[in-house]
């Protein structure tokens, strides 16, 4: 039997870690400036925890913004918990790390898009949603009129010293 180096999952759960860790930040010391998150998360992971509305209205995945309201943000090595505004209804949401899907802070141009896993039958279904735009919720949700950039991607390469 051969071993092999799993790249993808280590990838994985580094990306998680930075989550983690930038969310511990905001949790001690609040966002700063104007930082703020896009958070993509699968609401059909069967850790996370949301209420029945969003759930029936998202039964895919939802788009929740980290912006001017938020409370009781709680970090955990598994996820968080955070409260956010739905139309002024005040709603707890549970998100863990393995059901995010894209995490972007637009102020720096900063983006993480963790790629899915999906099964055959997953393969041949025809998607009832265009790929391209994610569904979002109105949780602090600022409509932009003009797109916002696309993430950089930094080849690690550029940093070697040769």
């Amino acid at each position: 039997m051969s071993r092999t180096i799993d790249y993808g999952n280590l990838m994985h759960d580094a990306m998680r870690s930075l989550i983690r860790n930038v969310l511990l930040d905001v949790a001690d010391n609040g966002l700063p400036g104007a930082h703020h998150f896009f958070i993509t998360f699968d609401t059909s992971h069967p850790d996370a925890e949301l209420a029945d509305w969003l759930s029936d209205r998202y039964p895919d995945e939802m788009t929740v913004v980290m912006q001017h309201w938020y409370d009781n943000l709680e970090v955990t090595n598994e996820g968080f918990s955070i409260t956010l505004n739905f139309g002024d209804a005040p709603e707890p949401l549970y998100i863990p790390y393995d059901a995010i899907r894209t995490f972007v802070d637009p102020s720096v141009e900063f983006g993480l898009r963790f790629e899915q896993q999906e099964d055959e039958e997953a393969k041949t279904k025809p998607s009832s949603k265009p790929t391209d735009l994610p569904q979002t919720d109105e949780s602090e949700l600022e409509v932009e009129e003009t797109p916002a950039k696309a993430a950089e991607i930094v080849s690690l390469d550029s940093f070697r010293k040769t």
